[in-house]
Parts: structure tokens; C-alpha cells; sequence
């Protein structure tokens, strides 16, 4: 197979023709002078716009990869110049990692994949230590975000009593966050010497990750005033910082279900309430959803215990380094790394192996 077939075949197996077929679409109804005349769904259109051109230009700079390789492999052979060896290696794993890349790209198919995610860490058995290993997991799904070129926002949080983080929830906005971050929902497992045991003994933390889509559109859920308890309390910031020292924050509780959540961060209580609304209706659709599907599979995932014998990922920096994932086997020596935010190699096997198994 030649060089322009392969490119058009990667083309088909991308959608390329439709995506370029959208975005004309999208350029011709922005033409129109009463296109600003709804706000709210002109800005959902040029998030679109500038999503698919996105995913073109990703493409596009996956055919130059391959070409550039393919030329130096080329004149590498005709000159048989073995100095070129280095560079074309440069080259093939850049095209190797951008074509991994966009290939899990296409198993996000879920109504909700291309969403923001709401993302909630909670320290569980373990105390102090607990803490601070939720502390460890807000920074490595900061970096994560940094790298993928997200933004990140606090909704919520609550600081540990000696150390570390009790909760915080963050909403990470981007193209197909919830389709990456889905992977994390589940309890993660943490084995170390204790900074905190003046023994040095070896201690297991747990904390529960929560993940759901930041369903933007109002959701069609019903939902009894009577079925909720709505508390208010001041807010504060990470750290202790910016305090608020009126009652802002908002936090719900949906009796029915015991599904809580809350929300500090918006200007006043009228907006947090909004948003932790919001929130509320997003877990109780994805609820229903499973319900109807007779599990709680594919969409937000198991409920489990934040506890022993629970966990779905297990992160070991002593007496050796490896973090593995318990769903898929997965293993990676370099628990540094992964815990500096390159838990791609996670998600990426996770979204392989729900697509094995038929599940989105």
C-alpha cells in the first residue's frame, strides 16, 4: 500500500470527510447576521467549530509525521547513510504516539465523552495519610490537565486536619475530558513509608475517585423539593485561602439516593446553588441511565468501597516503584512519572479494554 492510500485510509477510519463537512456547515451558519442573536447556542457552535478543527489539524500533522519518516527512511537507504538512523527513530515514535493517540481518540463514542468532567478525590482509610495521598492525586491530575492542554477549575474543597486534602472536587474543561477521565473513577491504593509514622512502618492509603460529565444542557430529571436537604456554609479556598465570611457555599443532598454535592467556588450562593443543581442532575441521569441498563458500568462506574480489597489502581513506591491497574493489568515501573500526570498509558489500555468488552 502506498503513501496516499494509507493517508486516505486513515482519513476514512477518522471521519475526516464528515468533520470537514461539519465544519463547513458550522462557517456558513456563522454568516448569518442573527447568529449572536442566542448567545449560549453560538458559543456551543464555535466550541464545535474550533473542536473539529482541532481533530483536522490533528490528522493533518499526523500526515506530515508519517511523510517526514518516510522521506528520511528513503534517503537513508538511497545514501545509505546510517547517521540518519537516529533521527528517523525521532520520527517514527513521534508518529507512533500522535497515531496511538488519535486511534483511542475514536473509541470515545458515549453521549457524554466529549464533556467537561467534574472530578471529586476523597480521602478514605488511612487518617492523615489518606490526606495526603489525596493531596498527591489533585496534583497529578493538575499536570495531566496541563498537558493535555486543559483547564482546571476548584468547585470544592476541604482541607485535611493536619495535612493534605479531606475532598476536593474540580472541573477539568476540554475536548473529551469525561472520555479520558472516566478511566479514573474507583478507589486508588497507595503503599509507602509513612512521612507521617515516626517507625518508618510501611502504611496503605485509600481515596475514592468520583467522575462525571459537566452536562452543560438542562437535563431533563425530575427532581421533589422534598427529596432534598440543602445546607449553606462559608467557603474557603485551597490552603486556607481566600475565605469567604458569608455562608456561600452550597452544599445538596438527595435523600432518596444519599448522593451528595456541593459547590464554593461561584461568586455567590445563588450561583453554587446552580451549579451544585447541576451536578445533582448529571448524577442522577447517569444513575438512571445505569439503572436502566441493569449496571452501573461504562458511564460512572462501579460503586465500591473506599476501602481494602476495593481498589482499581494501585500505586507501590516502596521497598519497589510500580503502579498497575487492577482492570487491566497494566503496569508501569516508573511511579514518579505517573504520579507527575502521565496516566495516559491508563486510560488508554483502560478505553481499549471497554471497547473489548462492548461497553462504552
Amino acid at each position: 500500500m502506498n503513501t496516499d492510500s494509507r493517508l486516505k485510509k486513515w482519513g476514512i477510519h477518522f471521519d475526516l470527510a464528515s468533520k470537514k463537512l461539519r465544519v463547513e456547515e458550522i462557517e456558513k451558519i456563522m454568516e448569518a447576521p442573527n447568529f449572536w442573536d442566542d448567545a449560549a447556542k453560538a458559543q456551543e457552535q464555535m466550541k464545535e467549530l474550533k473542536d473539529l478543527k482541532d481533530a483536522i489539524d490533528g490528522y493533518e500533522s499526523l500526515c506530515k509525521k508519517y511523510e517526514d519518516a518516510f522521506v528520511l527512511i528513503e534517503m537513508a537507504y538511497e545514501e545509505n547513510d546510517p547517521s540518519l538512523i537516529p533521527e528517523i527513530q525521532e520520527e517514527v515514535d513521534g508518529f507512533i504516539n500522535t497515531f496511538e493517540e488519535m486511534r483511542v481518540s475514536t473509541l470515545l463514542k458515549g453521549p457524554y465523552d466529549k464533556c467537561n468532567a467534574i472530578l471529586t478525590l476523597h480521602a478514605g482509610a488511612g487518617g492523615t495519610e489518606s490526606c495526603d495521598w489525596a493531596s498527591m492525586l489533585y496534583r497529578m491530575y493538575q499536570r495531566w490537565a496541563e498537558k493535555k492542554g486543559y483547564t482546571t477549575e476548584v468547585l470544592d474543597y476541604l482541607d485535611g486536619d493536619e495535612a493534605g486534602i479531606k475532598s476536593v472536587t474540580i472541573q477539568i474543561s476540554g475536548l473529551n475530558a469525561y472520555g479520558y477521565l472516566k478511566s479514573e473513577h474507583g478507589v486508588h491504593r497507595l503503599v509507602r513509608i509513612s512521612p507521617f509514622n515516626a517507625a518508618g512502618k510501611r502504611q496503605t492509603s485509600f481515596v475514592s475517585c468520583d467522575v462525571m460529565p459537566d452536562i452543560e444542557e438542562d437535563v431533563d430529571v425530575e427532581i421533589n423539593d422534598e427529596d432534598l436537604r440543602i445546607d449553606t456554609y462559608r467557603s474557603s479556598g485551597a490552603g486556607g485561602q481566600h475565605i469567604n465570611k458569608t455562608s456561600s457555599a452550597v452544599r445538596i443532598t438527595h435523600i432518596p439516593t444519599g448522593i451528595v454535592v456541593q459547590c464554593q467556588n461561584e461568586r455567590s450562593q445563588f450561583q453554587n446553588k446552580d451549579k451544585a443543581m447541576q451536578m445533582l442532575k448529571a448524577k442522577l441521569l447517569l444513575l438512571k441511565q445505569a439503572e436502566n441498563e441493569a449496571k452501573e458500568a461504562g458511564i460512572r462506574g462501579e460503586q465500591m468501597e473506599n476501602g481494602f480489597g476495593s481498589q482499581i489502581r494501585s500505586y507501590v513506591l516502596q521497598p519497589y516503584t510500580m503502579v498497575k491497574d487492577h482492570r487491566t493489568n497494566k503496569e508501569i515501573g516508573n511511579a514518579d512519572s505517573v504520579l507527575d500526570g502521565n496516566i495516559d498509558p491508563f486510560i488508554n489500555e483502560y478505553l481499549k479494554w471497554k471497547s473489548v468488552n462492548g461497553q462504552q
